[in-house]
């Protein structure tokens, strides 16, 4: 089967479109978070919506399991080549056009494999933006962005990737295209089909293009970091923001000091933002397209903050630069948790008014499974998720650690059930998550997630045992 599959593969994309060496096919078996899957059938590289429907058409006729990739920037193992069964990886990375972009509608078409990072700066170059922000922006891809449903840092003003698509061109898993590519900002007419495969994590068709939804290029910002006495006051000042920011208020983000630690440890040419520490700080964000006082709105912000006790101190950043510098605290801290080794990763979702509680309960709930353990919970409070992540204790073995781990993580996601959260905010289910998603669903729910699947993928080849297990798809 292998051999008769890299055969068609070179025959139907050329020697640039399949790779089928372990040494080539090495980088698309990792993911960011340093997860591992198998060796793949081959790494199949189309370079067109009607290769990628060539190689589907093939596999669906030939029973052969198949996995689109993005960018691999992934953290619940979805996009990996499974480890029990061989399936074929389907890179999307040389479809990278961009399609058509439209200043006056404020859209713009591209290729599934396009980098988010190009998208953003071509709808700079004729003054628009795709407010889609993400660390990874550097290297994910716009496919991957839509079939995670991708979140990030400016949720809280233009929404998840869900409301940035206007079109979608989708393969299905039997080879036809599925395409709706019209920039219709309205469009209201029967079942609004591309949002099946918006967040579905390429379960049930292979995105291959979009229409997006550009803003007006902000012609200014402002950037602050305020530091705060516990995630009371921070969710509090969060109230406050949302009203004297009006609807300028792009990201509000809950950094606790030990993030702040970790990022000065990551990166050395950081220095301490503020005079003093505090338990806890607030990195927002504001920016308008007009030419509004952004300065007096934040210093509104800080005078009502300190008259409510809310805050201790804070800086506005004067430049670019220094705005720049404090953002970079939120991703140095990232890096810092990484070289920690093996830790708890999680991506919850709450009613933002249940933030304080829930993080007060949570971290008693650590406390008593293992007082050694360190809660590092940071996250976009601002649209209610919260990276409530874990650093067990450095004298255990990895296999205690993981243990440990797993039932901090069981008994954390019984208590995001109680406060009618979600387990995932942005990150997707995959693998990893599967077997908390299963419990919490409804059985209206999962029949139809399954009559779903086995109606699209009836040989359920298709990023087979992702959010569903394998059995699901037949």
């Amino acid at each position: 089967m292998r051999d008769e599959l890299i055969t068609f593969l070179q025959q139907s994309l050329g020697p640039n479109g399949v790779l089928s060496n372990a040494n080539d096919t090495e980088r698309y078996c990792l993911d960011w978070a340093g997860a591992r899957g198998a060796e793949p059938l081959a790494v199949a590289r189309p370079a067109s919506v009607d290769d990628v429907a060539d190689v589907m058409r093939y596999c669906h006729q030939h029973d052969i399991p198949v996995v689109p990739q993005g960018g691999g920037s992934g953290l619940v193992e979805g996009a990996l080549p499974d480890r029990h069964t061989p399936e074929l990886v389907l890179s999307l990375e040389r479809l990278n056009r961009i399609r058509a972009l439209d200043a006056i509608n404020f859209t713009i078409s591209v290729d599934a494999g396009c980098v988010l990072q190009e998208v953003k700066d071509a709808a700079l170059a004729e003054d628009c933006f795709f407010p889609l922000a993400l660390g990874a922006q550097g290297s994910c891809q716009i496919g991957g962005n839509i079939s995670t449903n991708a979140g990030g840092l400016n949720v809280l003003r233009y929404g998840m990737t869900r409301q940035l698509v206007l079109g979608l061109e989708v393969v299905l898993p039997d080879g036809r295209i599925l395409s709706d590519m019209r920039p219709l900002h309205k469009n209201n007419t029967g079942y609004d089909l591309k949002q099946l495969f918006i967040g579905a994590e390429g379960t049930l068709g292979i995105v291959t293009g979009a229409v997006l939804k550009l803003c007006p290029q902000p012609a200014n910002s402002r950037v602050a970091l305020i530091g705060c006495p516990d995630v009371r006051a921070v969710m509090q000042l969060y109230g406050l923001a949302r009203r004297s920011c009006c609807d300028l208020l792009t990201a509000f983000e809950l950094i606790p000091r030990r993030c702040i630690e970790l990022a000065l440890e990551a990166a050395p040419t950081l220095r301490d933002p503020l005079d003093e520490p505090h338990p806890v700080y607030v990195l927002l964000e504001v920016a308008a397209s007009g030419e509004l006082d952004l300065d007096a709105m934040i210093e509104t912000l800080f005078s009502q903050g300190m008259e409510r006790q809310l805050l201790g101190d804070g800086v506005l950043a004067s430049s670019e630069a220094q705005a720049a510098q404090l953002w970079q605290f939120r991703e140095a801290m990232l890096e810092g948790q990484q070289r920690r080794g093996v830790h708890l990763r999680t991506d919850i979702a709450l009613p933002i008014s249940a933030l304080d509680t829930f993080h007060h309960q949570a971290e008693r709930l650590v406390a008593e499974l293992s007082p050694d353990a360190e809660v590092i919970a940071y996250g976009h409070v601002g649209d209610g998720n919260l990276h409530f992540n874990v650093l067990p204790p450095t004298g255990l073995d990895d296999d205690d650690k993981l243990a440990l781990l797993h039932d901090i993580e069981e008994q954390l996601f019984e208590l995001v059930t109680e406060f009618d959260g979600s387990i995932s905010a942005e990150h997707g289910i995959g693998r990893i998550k599967q077997s908390a998603f299963l419990a919490s669903l409804s059985a209206p729910e999962y029949d139809i997630m399954r009559g779903l699947k086995r109606l699209l993928d009836p040989r359920g080849n298709l990023s087979a045992g992702r959010i569903l297990p394998r059995s699901d798809g037949r």
